[in-house]
């Protein structure tokens, strides 16, 4: 017995209408369940700064908790990589400085297997851009840039500066200026932004070159020194300090912080990504937040944050390659 033309045609919408709705179904709404926001480095520092009041303006934006966790280790290498391995559905995102595109890098150069590539992230939105400060104690010696270079130059390693870590964001400005300004320092590694200003303010390293937010306090309260910046533009913080340009140093370096998908995330999510955290980084509370910590918002939206990506990564790569292999 044959089916009805008309019969198998119904048959045929039913499971049609069926598929499409199980695709519907396949697909929910982003986000259900709460978002983890990685950031790579321990409480405290920049990025930390930068993400906790980003994610309380995502979680209002998104409607969904957005959770900071954060993933130190190996200068920011552990929660990359994490975050580069996480699954693509939008509920991982990362909180990351520009050291992300160092680390490649460095891993190469140390013949190690990176921990992941840049090319294993999307780029959503770029936070603050703050140039590093050259740092030193109130009473040290120096009180111009101009001092402190002719002295290092007169004794060839006998001063030392503090970083974050190996080819991080303190380690490698400081590299450059020596590069452009002729002089040897002695560098000592620590693990973050924090405890390279205790060493400082302790007295066991002479400089540091550090993100505003992180020595503004210090530098107010008359602890510390301020000589100069990486900066193209006086420093919202630091008006009064000169830039490395403006002393004729051609050499420029922005601590930024912005915020990553992996690659394979869906257009929907990043779109809507995006689109938070546009709002996100106009929110007043974000805002007077990050400005009190002593970094202005410095937003950029995907493209813009993608182009100006590309040409810092290739700034950093030329710098850590000079560097050369450190053990």
């Amino acid at each position: 017995m044959h089916a009805h033309p008309r019969a198998l045609l119904h048959a045929a919408l039913i499971i049609a209408t069926a598929c499409c709705t199980t695709a519907a179904v396949a697909q929910p709404a982003w986000p259900e369940k709460p978002i983890t926001m990685i950031v790579p480095f321990p409480p405290g520092g920049v990025a930390d700064t930068v993400a906790r009041p980003v994610a309380e303006a995502l979680s209002r934006e998104l409607k969904q908790s957005v959770i900071v966790e954060n993933k130190a280790g190996a200068g920011g290498a552990v929660g990359i990589g994490f975050a580069a391995r996480a699954p693509a559905d939008g509920y991982t995102v990362l909180l990351s400085l520009s050291s992300i595109s160092i680390l490649p890098e460095a891993d190469a150069i140390l013949e190690r297997k990176p921990a992941y590539q840049t090319s294993q992230f999307k780029p959503i939105a770029r936070f603050t851009a703050d140039p590093t400060v050259l740092v030193v104690r109130a009473d040290a010696p120096w009180k111009t840039l101009a001092e402190f270079v002719a002295d290092a130059r007169k004794k060839p390693g006998a001063y030392n500066y503090g970083s974050s870590g190996n080819y991080g964001t303190m380690h490698v400005p400081m590299e450059m200026l020596k590069n452009a300004a002729g002089f040897r320092m002695t560098h000592i590694p620590y693990t973050g932004a924090g405890p390279a200003v205790v060493a400082l303010l302790a007295g066991q390293v002479d400089a540091i070159a550090s993100g505003p937010s992180t020595v503004v306090q210090q530098i107010k309260a008359g602890k510390l020194r301020a000589l100069a910046h990486w900066g193209e533009r006086p420093l919202a913080a630091l008006p009064e300090v000169p830039s490395l340009e403006q002393s004729g140093f051609k050499v420029r370096f922005a601590q930024w912080s912005g915020l990553f998908v992996p690659a394979a995330t869906p257009d929907e999510i990043v779109k809507r990504l995006r689109a938070a955290s546009a709002r996100a980084a106009a929110d007043p509370s974000v805002v007077q937040v990050i400005e009190k910590a002593g970094s202005p918002i410095a937003y950029l939206d995907a493209p813009e944050f993608q182009s100006y990506w590309n040409a810092d990564a290739g700034m950093m790569t030329e710098a850590v390659r000079k560097i050369g292999k450190v053990e």
